[in-house]
């Protein structure tokens, strides 16, 4: 939380600051972000209550709002694990630098979550069905495979960074053209693997355009039953070992987030973590966070344990305004971005 408000005021200062010209954004240590910390906020929440998470996601998605449409270039070094709420803190600027050594992921249905920070904006543009895909699975993809969707603005070598960090300090710009030239001085288009799952955006396209998770998995299963393919099967697995409630949360939060700008997708999405925190229908959130972090037996007990226990009625309510006054809509501020009002630049 202490981060997350000290990152708030730090952004609200430098853009009021005519001697910050742009901002870099990287991590300490070999990991750019491996997420907030859940054990954490799930502890803090058990002592003081789920409005203490609720305060949490609002100073989150309220950081992440401001960085969606700050007025000045941020450039994110994405060097190693990049998950969670560090997607959120970065993919959401203007400049998203990839390397050989990042691997992104959204792995909340695992957790009894759901892609949030922004994702169902981010993930809902990218190709064809690949966020759906991306969301749901809680796929890993590397540098290459973030630059060829769309998520990275640029790759550039990992051993490399430290020549790039040095030249973007040289700046005394906030023009991003300017800051664009410098960054492709260093950049690379590399080629993806094999066995990359960009490789198969047909058999993507044709299963995770299915209107609901029941169909998603009955379509996956038709090809691998005609396909030998291991990724076919790993992402089967994946589905299956995921939250029912937050597999079908996460479909419609996603395809919710096509038309929608960022400041109604931050919205929308704290809307739904407020029911997740309140755990009226499910507590797959705190039982998740139990078995993949604090007790780490792996064993999540899901609550309704199938898909077909989670009914339409049952989804809707994480999208419907609460009536309790601590989780009032997200109150955002409007915003201005190149002398027009906005609420995306990307």
């Amino acid at each position: 939380m202490l981060q997350i408000k000290g990152l708030l005021r730090c952004f609200v200062a430098y853009e009021e600051e005519d001697g910050v010209k742009l901002l870099i954004m990287k991590g300490k240590g070999r990991a750019f972000c491996a997420g907030g910390d859940v054990t954490a906020t799930i502890r803090s929440i058990h002592n003081e209550g789920w409005k203490w998470g609720a305060d949490f996601f609002r100073n989150q998605y309220s950081l992440d709002y401001i960085i969606a449409t700050y007025t000045k270039p941020q450039v994110s070094l994405l060097t190693g694990i990049v998950m969670g709420g560090g997607a959120g803190v970065s993919l959401h600027g203007r400049f998203r630098v990839a390397t050989d050594k990042t691997v992104f992921a959204m792995p909340e249905t695992a957790l009894g979550l759901f892609p949030d920070v922004g994702a169902s904006y981010f993930l809902s543009r990218l190709p064809g069905f690949y966020g759906e895909y991306v969301a749901l699975a809680g796929a890993r993809l590397d540098g290459a495979e973030m630059l060829a969707c769309g998520l990275a603005t640029h790759f550039v070598r990992s051993n490399r960074l430290v020549l790039l960090e040095e030249s973007l300090k040289k700046l005394d710009t906030s023009n991003t053209s300017a800051v664009c030239d410098i960054i492709n001085q260093f950049a690379e288009k590399p080629p993806l693997k094999e066995n990359s799952s960009l490789n198969r955006l047909d058999i993507i396209n044709k299963c995770f355009s299915k209107r609901t998770v029941e169909e998603i998995i009955s379509a996956l299963e038709q090809v691998a039953s005609n396909l030998a393919d291991e990724w076919v099967v790993v992402t089967i697995q994946s589905l299956k070992k995921a939250s029912p409630t937050s597999l079908k949360i996460s479909l419609r939060s996603i395809r919710e987030g096509r038309t929608e700008t960022i400041g109604e997708c931050l919205r929308r999405e704290y809307r739904i973590v407020c029911h997740v925190l309140q755990g009226d229908f499910s507590k797959d959130f705190y039982e998740g966070s139990r078995a993949l972090l604090i007790d780490k037996d792996q064993n999540p007990r899901w609550m309704p344990p199938r898909l077909e226990q989670v009914d339409d009625e049952a989804v809707e309510q994480y999208f419907s305004r609460m009536d309790d006054p601590w989780c009032e809509d997200l109150n955002l501020p409007t915003r201005r971005y190149n002398g027009t009002n906005t609420e995306s630049k990307l």
